[in-house]
């Protein structure tokens, strides 16, 4: 089965968040035994930020980093788990809000477009928005 970063890579919906995890030096991380739980944004996501974000933070690592971490979480947590979970805390230290019921998942601004994606390292969920920190 393979990895987060290589069900990233194969996939044309995170080709923003394949050139961000590598730019702020994320692959080995993400590439590790984990397990980890990714909240995955897409291309469109990452485009309804405002113009320049994305360029803004590849040209600065360090910020961009704590960004991504604060889309992963340690452990493998599926839908399932993270029924009635008020939030989880990030990689990045920050806790990130979850609301998982029925007919809701939403993980802080932007909900959850696709679930429970298997991976040998965790799990990815797919966003529809970029989860800022505050």
């Amino acid at each position: 089965m393979p990895n987060i970063v290589e069900i990233a890579v194969s996939n044309d919906n995170f080709t923003t968040l394949v050139a961000a995890v590598q730019a702020a030096g994320l692959v080995e991380a993400l590439q590790s035994p984990g397990p980890f739980t990714v909240f995955a944004p897409t291309d469109e996501a990452f485009a309804k930020l405002p113009p320049g974000t994305v360029q803004t933070l590849v040209q600065n690592p360090p910020q961009l980093a704590r960004i991504l971490k604060y889309h992963v979480v340690a452990g493998r947590f599926t839908r399932a788990d993270l029924v009635g979970v008020n939030s989880l805390d990030s990689l990045e230290g920050s806790s990130i809000f979850i609301d998982c019921y029925q007919d809701t998942f939403e993980v802080k601004n932007a909900t959850v477009i696709a679930a429970d994606i298997e991976a040998d390292n965790g799990i990815i969920h797919v966003i529809d928005r970029v989860i800022l920190m505050g």
